[in-house]
C-alpha cells in the first residue's frame, strides 16, 4: 500500500505565499504522473496542476504563472509553490499520485488526505 501525506496548509492574506508538500510512501516501485487538485467549499474538485516523472507540467488557467509545480523523486514528493494568492484560491488541496506498487505490473492513483489553504482578502 501506498500513503501520500500533505503538509503546508494555511492562513494567508492575499498576495501572500505557500508552499505545498506530498510525501508518498510505502511499497513504491515507481511514480508517475502526480497531480493537484483543489475543491471549494460547495464546488467540484478541480485539477491545478500536474508533473511527470520527466517533470512536464501543466497547469489550470486559473493558477499559471502563480503556482510551480516540482518534484524530487529521490524523496518520493512533490510540491506546489503558490504565490500572489488570491481568495479565490482557497480550498483543500489534494495530491493524486499514480505509483507503480513493488510487485505489481500495473499502476494505481491514490489520494491523500489533503491540506486546508485559506486565503484572506
Amino acid at each position: 500500500q501506498v500513503q501520500l501525506v500533505e503538509s503546508g496548509g494555511g492562513l494567508v492574506q492575499a498576495g501572500g505565499s505557500l508552499r505545498l508538500s506530498c510525501a508518498a510512501s510505502g511499497s513504491i516501485a515507481r511514480i508517475n504522473t502526480i497531480d493537484w487538485y483543489r475543491q471549494a467549499p460547495g464546488k467540484q474538485r478541480e485539477l491545478v496542476a500536474t508533473i511527470t516523472r520527466d517533470r512536464s507540467t501543466n497547469y489550470a488557467d486559473s493558477v499559471k504563472a502563480r503556482f510551480t509545480i516540482s518534484r524530487d523523486n529521490a524523496k518520493n514528493t512533490v510540491y506546489l509553490q503558490m504565490n500572489t494568492l488570491k481568495p479565490e484560491d482557497t480550498g483543500v488541496y489534494y495530491c493524486n499520485a499514480d505509483v507503480l506498487n513493488l510487485g505489481d505490473y500495473v499502476s494505481r492513483r491514490y489520494w491523500g488526505q489533503g491540506t486546508q489553504v485559506t486565503v484572506s482578502s
